[in-house]
């Protein structure tokens, strides 16, 4: 499964709704193998993934209508939590993103997203912090 930075946060938060219907069954069946096996394999790219592709937003590989957005929120991943693009295993990653993560740190990454403030992700991630 090909995720990018950020996804590793909305794959925590998500709670069944989204942008289309294709995009909220995929993303069902996303996290319903990410929660339900969380020993699965992940690679990270710094590009659309398995979730963009059913994104009504996508424009094309690497481009979405809020390109700019997602391009921030993947490089504050990166930049606060050392993620490369390269296979991990998703429990042990989001695990680790976690016990990293704060509020400041959150609100930094994810303030500027239309789901942040209807979304489980502060509960899900800080633990109700």
């Amino acid at each position: 499964m090909r995720l990018r930075p950020h996804h590793l946060l909305c794959t925590q938060g998500y709670e069944g709704k989204g942008y289309s219907d294709g995009f909220v069954e995929n993303m069902d069946a996303i996290t319903g193998r990410l929660r339900g096996n969380k020993e699965v394999a992940v690679e990270i790219v710094f590009s659309t993934d398995d979730i963009c592709a059913k994104c009504p937003l996508m424009m094309g590989e690497d481009l979405c209508e809020t390109n700019e957005k997602v391009k921030s929120m993947d490089r504050k991943i990166v930049d606060y939590f050392g993620i490369s693009e390269k296979s991990y295993v998703y429990n042990h990653i989001v695990s680790r993103i976690n016990s990293e993560m704060t509020p400041a740190i959150m609100n930094d990454i994810c303030g500027g997203c239309e789901w942040y403030p209807t979304s489980a992700c502060k509960e899900n991630i800080l633990g109700g912090v």
